[in-house]
């Protein structure tokens, strides 16, 4: 029996202990195992389509395996010195990376591999670990190795655990040269670095292992890009993404972790990834200890049970410390300590496919240059709230804004949910046509459509000549604090369907608040950790909705 099946037989007996991604992925792994898995697509290069029947390899799965437990050595506290005897899901981890090969080739199907699991769980000195195979005996001449990340401190960690592993084997330490700037094999020409982006050393690379470590902290989209580019030459390179949960939205690691679980869920195909993703299903299971196994699965081996216990009960008595637990310990993603809400309450993945024809209510948020302009459609639509949106962005601004903002502007440009307007500030003519398409295309009629006065007379007054009911909303306490709180109410409960936008999900996180001596609240534009045009825009909408409530709703004929 291979690995991977015996983890998948420990799965299904102890289903409480592992996530339902977890679940999902061995339980395709076991499927592919039994019955190997024929994969068509179109090479654009030649114009053909290519069939590849990939099969399960337990020689090529188990080389890894063998060679870490017989030469890698620990290095830290009562193991230090020992050698590295690997668990049996990490086993599994390994076995499904290295195991699936084409038939007829007998290259690796995994190009990139994903390991997202909570802190303490020996993440580091695995990467590590598999890192020194890649650069030893993976049969690959000129092997060059890569520890990357975006701080060259963070970058170092695995590097540096290699190095210490090394040192502590007798075998590795007369094969492998350890040096300041690197680890060396010389029987393959090999190389072993730690890069980070900002290091002079990116261009020219020809990666064929690449650790991309903690990337929940990653705000540099093109450092990720540059090193899966700088496999292309290698004949079966691989990249090994490890991190736990971060509080940094809609950067690398969100783009990254989504895409992943399109790819479990299956609504993305892609044959070359493989992700492992150990978190909590809930983030209600915190207080439920047999659950804590799904985002630790080496509780109780390698991270102390003790030392969690004693951290969930301090959660529980200062709830300030919470945050930290639920992203750290049981990998559920989170935003800031002070951020106005959790990602748990602003999260919704549900979707709508069609909305025509329907009675709603406007809102905009206008700016000139730096900030991003939103216009906002609301309505209820059978007791939900339904938010259609727009951005936009002058056009000079693009290229230095993804720069600068380590913000994906570009794919959300490709993907219709962002416009460009305008060469250095926005067009406001833009906005407009915006509102007209939804009434002309769509049907969507905004009985009101509420605005922030600054900056905004020329828009409002050609806004009217299209006969559109513009009403002003002042900025303060005493006009936000009652719908923020609605608002904020309605996203915990689902009940805003926002149709999964990943601009305005970003915004929501980035979201502070200030709060005055009488508990009311407002939008903070100046403690924001960055843009919330798109909920500012949401807000103007909501303000409207909230006092003219029982009106829209009669004019509609529904409740809520």
């Amino acid at each position: 029996m291979t690995y991977i099946e015996e983890y998948y037989d420990f799965i299904k007996k102890n289903p409480n202990k592992v996530p339902e991604k977890v679940k999902k992925v061995y339980k395709m792994l076991v499927e592919n195992i039994k019955k190997p898995k024929v994969v068509s697509f179109f090479n654009k290069t030649t114009g053909e389509t290519e069939t590849h029947t990939y099969i399960f390899d337990e020689s090529k799965a188990n080389r890894a395996i063998i060679f870490i437990e017989k030469y890698c050595k620990q290095s830290k506290g009562k193991w230090n010195g020992k050698p590295l005897k690997l668990q049996l899901w990490q086993k599994a981890f390994i076995q499904a990376m290295f195991g699936f090969v084409d038939k007829d080739t007998g290259l690796r199907k995994y190009k990139k591999v994903i390991l997202f699991v909570a802190r303490k769980n020996g993440k580091s000195v695995l990467a590590a670990a598999i890192a020194t195979y890649m650069l030893t005996k993976d049969g690959e001449g000129g092997a060059e190795v890569y520890s990357v990340a975006t701080k060259r401190d963070q970058a170092k960690i695995v590097w540096e655990e290699a190095k210490k592993m090394i040192k502590k084997s007798p075998s590795l330490a007369k094969r492998i040269r350890c040096l300041i700037g690197g680890i060396y094999y010389d029987a393959t020409d090999s190389l072993f670095r730690a890069l980070a982006s900002d290091s002079n050393s990116l261009d020219g690379l020809n990666a064929h292992f690449v650790v991309a470590d903690e990337v929940h902290a990653w705000k540099d989209k093109n450092l990720m890009d540059v090193m899966y580019d700088s496999m292309s030459a290698r004949e079966q390179p691989m990249l090994l993404e490890t991190s736990t949960m971060g509080t940094i939205r809609q950067n690398v690691f969100d783009i990254d972790y989504d895409y992943s679980s399109g790819v479990i869920d299956g609504t993305i195909e892609d044959e070359t990834l493989l992700a492992i993703i150990y978190e909590l299903d809930d983030e209600k299971e915190w207080v439920n200890e047999e659950c804590w196994f799904k985002a630790n699965p080496a509780l109780n081996t390698i991270k102390s049970l003790k030392d969690l216990r004693d951290k969930v009960e301090r959660a529980k008595q200062n709830p300030i410390e919470l945050v930290n637990l639920l992203c750290k310990d049981f990998n559920v993603r989170q935003n800031s300590v002070n951020a106005w809400l959790t990602f748990d309450d602003l999260n919704n993945e549900e979707i709508y496919s069609d909305w025509k024809d329907c009675y709603c209510i406007g809102g905009c948020d206008l700016s000139s240059t730096t900030d991003l302009t939103c216009a906002t459609l609301l309505g209820v639509v059978k007791g939900k709230i339904r938010v259609k949106q727009m951005y936009w962005i002058p056009t000079n601004s693009l290229e230095k804004k993804v720069i600068d903002d380590k913000i994906p502007y570009d794919k959300w440009l490709k993907n219709g949910l962002l416009r460009l307007s305008g060469d250095s500030k926005i067009d406001y003519h833009d906005v407009t046509s915006w509102f007209m398409e939804q009434v002309q295309e769509f049907d969507l009629r905004p009985l009101w459509l509420g605005y922030d006065s600054w900056n905004a007379q020329f828009w409002c007054d050609e806004m009217k000549s299209y006969g559109f009911n513009m009403v002003e909303v002042r900025q303060g306490y005493k006009t936000e604090s009652a719908p923020l709180k609605q608002m904020k109410a309605d996203l915990m409960d689902k009940k805003i369907n926002y149709n999964n936008n990943p601009i305005l999900k970003w915004n929501l996180s980035n979201v502070v608040v200030k709060v005055d001596d009488n508990e009311n609240i407002m939008l903070s534009k100046e403690k924001a950790r960055q843009r919330i045009d798109g909920v500012a825009s949401l807000m103007d909408a909501y303000v409207i909705y909230i006092n003219k409530q029982q009106e829209y709703l009669n004019y509609i004929n529904e409740e809520v």
